[in-house]
């Protein structure tokens, strides 16, 4: 179970567990102005309650292939001062009709594309891009967003060019963040927000540090980012 100041995640049964990625998106994208939010393979549930709680207005769909993560987000939105506009749906994104789109998709998605895969089936399907690849993800985006809709992603680095390769003239790159860990060493993940539009964006591109090297502090920035989210903060 992993406390936040407005809400509590319960992830025993989801093969994700909460982690610093999902936290980093569901703070990171920009929803303020949405009415309504996809959040596509929403494992705890962790982005949709996020989302909930940045916009007061929004009504928010999360969806997941796997069964015992539904579950677990549903309880979690239960739980959750924001019940009545998340609806939690189980099925396969690749096949699931909606009745309205959406102005934004949040997803922090499967990204294994050639590692060794886990033998546990939860975890590969969460981690590994088999049942939702790149391509589906674009795919699904250019099905359900509105015209000018946007989709947020958080990926390792060094899967984020081949991504925006996937993407490239169906969706184009509107803002980006390198997230470094420790100051002064390479980023290891990349935020990443597209819109779906027929002209090309010029892209707003920053870094994001989490922790200083000396001491291992979090940074201001980062703190700032998450505030409204972590106890500690």
């Amino acid at each position: 179970m992993f406390r936040f100041k407005h809400f509590t995640i319960e992830d025993e049964h989801t093969a994700m567990k909460i982690g610093t990625d999902g936290v980093l998106l569901g703070a990171w994208a920009d929803v303020a102005s949405d009415c309504r939010i996809l959040d596509m393979g929403t494992g705890s549930g962790l982005i949709a309650i996020m989302s909930a709680q940045r916009n007061t207005d929004a009504e928010i769909v999360a969806i997941d292939i796997v069964e015992d993560a539904v579950c677990e987000a549903r309880r979690n939105v239960a739980n959750s001062a924001w019940r009545e506009r998340i609806e939690v749906v189980h099925g396969d994104v690749n096949e699931w009709q909606c009745e309205q789109k959406f102005d934004h998709i949040v997803s922090n998605p499967p990204f294994f594309t050639e590692a060794l895969q886990s033998p546990n089936e939860a975890r590969r399907t969460a981690r590994h891009a088999t049942t939702l690849t790149y391509e589906d993800i674009v795919a699904v985006a250019e099905r359900v967003l509105l015209p000018n809709g946007r989709l947020s992603v958080v990926l390792p680095t060094e899967c984020a060019m081949m991504f925006r390769r996937v993407a490239f003239e169906r969706l184009w790159l509107r803002r980006l963040t390198d997230v470094v860990t420790v100051e002064g060493d390479s980023p290891k993940r990349t935020l990443m927000e597209f819109q779906l539009c027929d002209k090309p964006i010029m892209p707003s591109c920053d870094i994001l540090t989490i922790h200083h090297r000396a001491g291992g502090g979090y940074t201001e920035q980062y703190q700032s980012l998450t505030r409204d989210f972590y106890l500690n903060f």
